[in-house]
């Protein structure tokens, strides 16, 4: 509350005060709804006036408003403005809770152990007829749950037709370029006068031990400020400039090579008349541009006094709070999102791109933070050091580096206190010689909604189960999100090739397979998402005649397809591997059940212990 006042009587800086309008009339104008229909996003702002005999057409009209704001800021200043805003609605306002959250280290025993009374006291009051009902109800719930809904009640849901369906891909306009020595991709596409550009940086020079520091390194470019600037006064000018920069690492395997495709990739977005200001924030060599902007921008691409070459990396203990920051979130991913723990280890067991993004993003990446929190204190010369050395390798590419890493073969459990699993397994395809076929993408996706959806999340009880192929390395892996059971769903998992052997369908159903298909590779892209989807495209070499050929084989995907993937699928059970984000609980009975030996290998991070288990032959 003592921050609040201070602003209420002092007023906000007018940086912050002009950053924060040139935010939100940059979202206002450019309306950028992601994968979501800008119509039924425009549709939903109208109804919440229409619906009271509104005007449905006032949530939409912000010009004028806008423009109110600004000229009131500018004649009265922002102190009046919004001082008396705060006072009111925050200060001055009566009608607030504090809420203090403390933590209960056995809550969860505890509630458990209360359940299996109440449960128990029920079913010794229950007689012997009534438990046998109860049985009959639960079968008969079972037997609906995993019986098909009959091809008539299927045929009245509305539908396309594949004669609905274009028989050729989207395709997005690319003119290729050079300047000054960079690669340059443009398309012509209309953007309502916003330039969206990508300036992609090799990162194959990187030394191997460095990966895990890279998403820091990104966080610290926008986060640490330059020498000029702190990192508030470079924020401010972000959002007073344009309409936001973004910087990640990307990575990914390449159909066909051993080698990944690894960059780090600054987004970054303005109006056309501060595309100036978006480039003289970035810049650097060892790169390519990559842009979607209106044609008359184009030439306005030259990049100068950039935040690559002026971030100063110093500032020692907010760098420490990006590493707590990290661990943090990384730990909640475990309870939250162990689904997506569980693919990134299977994939650095499988390939060099999935060790990589374990590296910087995985349970490799949580043990590197531990110990990198200790080092900041200790050792904050050699962090610094190691962050100019990973922006010296971008910018002066000198040959890839040596990635040759893979984490060792064999089951895994990840134990954490949790009432709900993820359970994961995964093999690659590419591996049996299965050449990639366009029919794998309408095959996985049945898997997805009928056999998984049907016997792990309908019968299983998990709140998701779903397979996926990456078609760049041919990973094909099993997932679970929410899971109550392990070795059930495993079960589920090595059932799959029998399902697609016995499989039958009627040409109703595979065509709403394939349309449903195509609904994924067509899906609704903005400008922005178009052009992105393109410079992926680029960099993993997927031509536009592979594109076609593709989308032909998702066409025309027939059940004999599927009968046929049902053997390549049998790789994933009878060579693949299983990880899984579970309690300590169902990993014990999963290996008395299975009779496989445990190794233990307690963590630094107290709450967590990880099992390996090894199915013995």
């Amino acid at each position: 509350m003592g921050t609040l006042k201070k602003l209420a009587e002092e007023g906000f800086e007018t940086d912050a005060v002009e950053a924060s309008m040139n935010t939100i009339e940059f979202s206002l104008r450019e309306n950028n709804t992601g994968s979501f229909p800008r119509g039924l996003s425009l549709m939903l702002q109208s109804i919440s006036k229409w619906i009271y005999d509104m005007d449905p057409f006032e949530p939409l009209k912000y010009e004028k408003p806008l423009m109110a704001l600004k000229a009131r800021i500018a004649e009265e200043g922002s102190k009046a403005v919004f001082s008396p805003l705060i006072e009111k609605f925050i200060l001055n306002n009566p009608h607030r809770v504090t809420i203090e959250m403390q933590v209960i280290i056995i809550k969860a025993s505890r509630d458990e152990a209360a359940e299996r009374e109440i449960l128990e006291k029920v079913k010794a009051s229950m007689t012997e007829e009534e438990l046998a009902g109860l049985a009959r109800a639960t079968q008969e719930l079972r037997l609906k749950q995993e019986t098909p809904d009959p091809p008539e009640a299927l045929r009245s849901v509305p539908s396309l037709s594949l004669l609905d369906i274009p028989k050729e891909p989207v395709h997005i306009p690319t003119e290729a370029g050079d300047i000054n020595g960079v690669k340059v991709l443009k398309h012509d596409l209309f953007t309502n006068d916003v330039l969206y550009a990508e300036i992609v940086f090799n990162m194959r020079s990187l030394k191997q031990e460095l990966l895990p520091l890279v998403p820091l390194f990104c966080q610290s470019l926008l986060e640490m400020g330059t020498k000029d600037l702190t990192f508030v006064q470079l924020n401010q000018l972000i959002g007073r400039k344009t309409g936001g920069i973004s910087v990640y690492p990307f990575t990914s395997s390449v159909q066909g090579s051993e080698d990944p495709c690894s960059h780090i990739i600054a987004r970054g977005k303005a109006m056309a008349g501060r595309v100036e200001d978006l480039f003289n924030l970035r810049t650097g060599r060892n790169l390519t541009v990559y842009a979607y902007v209106p044609f008359d921008v184009f030439h306005l691409l030259v990049p100068v006094n950039c935040i690559l070459q002026e971030v100063q990396f110093t500032d020692q203990q907010r760098f420490k709070q990006f590493v707590s920051q990290s661990k943090a979130g990384m730990e909640n991913r475990l309870r939250g999102s162990g689904h997506r723990i569980a693919a990134t280890r299977m994939d650095a067991k499988l390939n060099v791109t999935g060790w990589i993004s374990e590296q910087m993003g995985g349970v490799s990446y949580l043990e590197f933070l531990q110990a990198l929190e200790e080092r900041v204190d200790q050792d904050w010369d050699g962090v610094s050091s190691s962050l100019e050395e990973i922006r010296t390798s971008f910018k002066s590419f000198v040959e890839a580096a040596a990635w040759n890493a893979r984490l060792s073969p064999g089951n895994e459990a990840i134990v954490i206190p949790t009432q709900v699993n993820y359970v994961g397994k995964a093999a690659n395809i590419y591996d049996t010689g299965y050449q990639l076929n366009g029919s794998a993408y309408v095959i996985s996706k049945y898997i997805s909604n009928t056999w998984l959806w049907d016997r792990v999340r309908v019968s299983g009880g998990a709140y998701g189960g779903f397979c996926d192929l990456d078609t760049h390395s041919g990973v094909f892996s099993f997932l679970s999100y929410r899971d109550p059971n392990l070795l059930k769903t495993l079960d589920v998992y090595d059932g799959t090739g029998a399902f697609l052997h016995q499989l039958e369908m009627d040409e109703d159903t595979l065509s709403k397979a394939i349309i449903g298909t195509i609904g994924d590779v067509d899906s609704y892209q903005l400008p922005d998402a178009k052009g992105y989807s393109s410079l992926l495209r680029y960099l993993l070499g997927i031509t536009e005649e592979e594109r076609q050929k593709r989308r032909e084989e998702i066409l025309s995907t027939s059940l004999k397809d599927f009968k046929e993937f049902g053997e390549v699928i049998e790789a994933v059970k009878d060579k693949g591997v299983t990880v899984a984000v579970a309690s300590p609980d169902d990993v014990d009975a999963a290996n008395k059940e299975r009779d496989l030996r445990i190794n233990f290998l307690l963590w630094l991070f107290k709450t967590i212990i990880l099992y390996r288990w090894i199915r013995r032959d």
